[in-house]
Formats: C-alpha cells, structure tokens, sequence
C-alpha cells in the first residue's frame, strides 16, 4: 500500500486482511457509515442501503452527507473532501474511492484512447426507436416502409386538450387548427418509472420526452448487446436533438410541490442529462435545439466527439412529443399544415406539412472500438457537416446555395463524390416553399456526374410519419 493514506487508520485495518477481501470490508465500512448518517438525521427512515444506488434516493441529504463525511473521516483516517457523497453517490462508487486513496490507484477512469481517429468512420452499433402506429423497433420501421403504410391517426384523447374547442376549418379563428389528425404515440402517457428508480411524483413533472429518451436510449444499448450498466464511470457521450413542447403548467402555476419537479422535468438541458445521470455516463451530455435538423446534428457532434477522443462511445438521436397542440395552432396561423394531415415530400399535390411524434437513439462508437469489442455493425456515418444559411431570404426561409455548400463539406467529409451516393432520404416536408429548393440543392450537387442508368433515388419517410420535427 502507498497510496496517500497508506499510513492510515484503514490502511493498517486492511493489512491484517487478505487482499481478496478488502473490497467487501470497506464496503462494508462505508455501508455502515451511511446507515448511521441517514438514521441520525432521519430517525426510522432506513430499511436496507442498495449499493449501486444514488444516496439522495436513499435518504442521504446535505446534513447526513456532512455526518458522513465526519464518521469516515474519523473511521479512516483518511483526508477526505467534504463534498465525498456527491462526489461518488453509492456505496460502491465511495468504497471504491476510499481503497482507492489506500493503494494509490487512479480513482478517474481511462479516458477513450489519444490516437488520431479523425478520419475514421464512425459505427452504428445499435438502435432504438418508437413511432406512431406501433413502431417499436427497426424492424417495425422497416415493414412499415415496405408497406408503403401510414400511421395518421386523430388528436389524442389521453393529453387533456379541448378537442372540441381545437378545431376550426377557419385558418384566422384564434387558438385553433384546421386540421384533426397527425402521428402521435399511444405510448406517450406511459413510463416504467420504478425501473429507473424515479418516483410517481418526479415522473409526473417529466416532460415525455425526458421519459421516453429513458427507456429508448435503454432499449438502443441492448440492441448493441451493451449492458447499460456498464458505461457507469465510463466516458460515453449523449448527444439528443430536441425542441420544448409546452408540457405541463407554467412554473408559478404549478400544484404544491410540483413546480420543483417541473424546473427540471422541463428543462431541455435534462433530456440528455438524466440519461448521461441513470447510466452513470461521464462524457458530453447535450442537448441540441436546431429545430428540424436536431437530430442529425446530435449525430454530427457525437461523430466527432468519437473522433476526437472526448468520447468512447455515443448515444445520439432526437425525440419530440406534444405535449400541446401549440403547433398545430402556430402553423394553422402560418397556412403552413396540409388540411388532411398528409405530408406529400416532393409530390405535385404538396400543400403542407403535417406533424407526427418520435424518438430514436443510435448507438455510436469508432469503427476499431466496435471491432474490438465484438459488436455488429449496422451501418457506418463516413461523414458529416453543418452550416446556417446566414442571411438569407427570411428566418425560416431555406436557402438553397447554403444547402449546396452543406452537401459538397458532408461528401468532402466524407471522402465520397457525388456519384458514389445511390440514395437521399431527404427532409422533405411537403411545403410547395421547401421542398423545390431542397430538390434544386440535391440535383446540383448529387445529381452532377452520374452515369445515365443510375439516377439518385430521392425519397422522405415523412410521407409515411409525418414530420416528427426534431426526431
């Protein structure tokens, strides 16, 4: 033993021990220390500990961590911070720390390996995704297109809107929307809360998006084959495209105590903070708002942030429920939403939009990590770009030079030439505005330098979803 405390009180305790053994007896140690702490600040309150979770979900406030601190400190021998509870949350997490400063072993875990991997491909190595009509899986997704199926279903009945008052074929009636139907999930109401150790009341101040990027990024892991306790400690990034959806009162309007829940249950920050939180993941956790592009944005940040070495390997996609119909109304005022619901991407019939719901989550690593790790490999992202149109013809307006210039960085990126890509599957929303600047972007650059008998096959799966925005 020579780490900085091999002279203290526990490192003598220790030596008359077998080393086998000095796992289980400080865990011990620590155990007890927390059970006195929690039960002297909260007589009665204490059952058993859980080893691998939180203190604060086990009773551990801000004064029993200070009584902890002093019970080890006093126990040990150790010079410990006073911040040691927060600073390693579980029992396992502080015996851990506790040998570590015994032996002297590094307490931070390795970092993802330095190597130059700028220019390596990044893997898929697992998915997850929910979508409206009962898509619970690729697969699911998969027949639906080969079908050539649609998942448009009427307003929900489970969300507590005013259907009756919603609705209005007049565009100019305030607060209303000309249209009645669009992709929504039936499972949006719906959270195994105590899997993820969260109570009743917490998962009600939730946003469902914060619940559903849960139990997905989850479903994604186990598609890979990945326990998805094992990236506790690890440096595995999160990187999640989302918009606010208007969930729940307003803060100040909150029932009594449900306001706390809700700062935190609403912040878009938490929708990649709570799934970097209950994996115990320590790489970037962050949550991109670039409105329909979100998604694939979080998938560029994760891709490098992979090839950079920051990360060691990435959850990344995007989710978006309605939690109102704000965006029915805000469009209906816009003449912006197709009056049957329908998004028709590059069709002569197009006349709007209409908006459904998703998640999805991809498991990314290094395509040497995946090998290396035995994981199968599902696809490959070669490369990516992103830009902003600048100051183009209005805020929203798209701007195709902008996209050209997108499209030749991404093939730059990516090492590719135009006639190396087959397939577009393209944003293609429906609008007679959006859609014909995209299709002029993609034919000037995709389409330049093809062999007559392979032409670029272009297509959306909007026409089948719905645009599920930041999904």
């Amino acid at each position: 033993m020579n780490g900085p405390g091999h002279d203290s009180a526990l490192a003598r305790r220790l030596a008359t021990a077998v080393p086998s053994q000095h796992r289980r007896l400080v865990t011990e140690l620590v155990r007890t220390a927390v059970t006195e702490a929690i039960e002297a600040a909260h007589p009665g309150t204490v059952d058993s500990l859980d080893p691998a979770a939180p203190f604060s979900a086990q009773g551990l406030d801000s004064l029993a961590a200070v009584d902890l601190h002093r019970r080890l400190t006093e126990r040990t021998g150790l010079d410990l911070p006073v911040a040691l509870a927060y600073d390693c949350p579980t029992v396992q997490d502080l015996a851990a720390r506790l040998l570590a400063e015994v032996h002297g072993h590094a307490d931070d875990p390795a970092g993802p390996a330095g190597d130059d991997t700028s220019g390596e491909p990044v893997a898929v190595v697992g998915i997850g995704c929910r979508f409206p009509g009962g898509v619970s899986s690729p697969a699911d997704l998969w027949r639906l297109l080969t079908d050539g199926g649609e998942v448009l279903s009427g307003f929900p009945r489970d969300r507590g809107w005013d259907l009756d008052a919603l609705y209005d074929e007049d565009p100019e009636v305030p607060g209303s929307a000309y249209v009645r139907s669009g992709g929504f999930l039936d499972t949006a109401t719906e959270f195994d809360a105590d899997f993820f150790g969260i109570s009743p009341r917490e998962a009600l101040g939730m946003d469902p998006q914060q619940r559903l990027v849960l139990e997905t990024s989850w479903q994604a892991l186990e598609d890979a084959g990945i326990d998805p306790t094992a990236l506790r400690g690890t440096p595995a990034g999160v990187f999640l495209g989302a918009e606010m959806q208007e969930y729940g009162p307003r803060l100040h309007d909150a029932p009594d105590g449900l306001d706390a829940y809700l700062l935190a249950g609403n912040a878009g920050s938490v929708i990649s903070g709570r799934v970097a939180y209950v994996l115990g993941a320590e790489g970037p956790a962050v949550t991109v708002d670039t409105a329909c592009s979100a998604s694939l944005v979080a998938v560029h940040l994760a891709c490098r942030s992979l090839r950079q070495g920051e990360s060691s390997l990435a959850l990344a996609g995007g989710v978006a429920v309605m939690g109102g119909p704000g965006v029915f109304t805000a469009f209906s005022r816009q003449r912006g939403l197709a009056p049957d619901g329908r998004c028709k991407a590059f069709a002569a019939a197009a006349d709007g939009t209409g908006f459904a719901e998703g998640v999805g989550v991809l498991v990314l690593e290094r395509l040497s990590d995946a090998h290396r790790n035995g994981h199968r490999v599902l696809a490959l992202v070669r490369g990516s770009a992103v830009n902003q149109d600048g100051a183009s013809n209005g805020l929203t307006a798209p701007n195709g030079t902008a996209q050209q210039r997108l499209i030749r960085r991404a093939l730059a990126d990516a090492g590719l030439t135009p006639a190396d890509v087959d397939v577009v599957e393209a944003h293609g929303t429906g609008t007679r505005l959006g859609d014909p600047i995209e299709a002029t972007a993609l034919l000037a650059t995709y389409g330049q330098g093809r062999p007559a008998d392979a032409p670029l096959l272009l297509g959306s799966v909007k026409s089948n979803l719905g645009h599920t925005q930041a999904a």
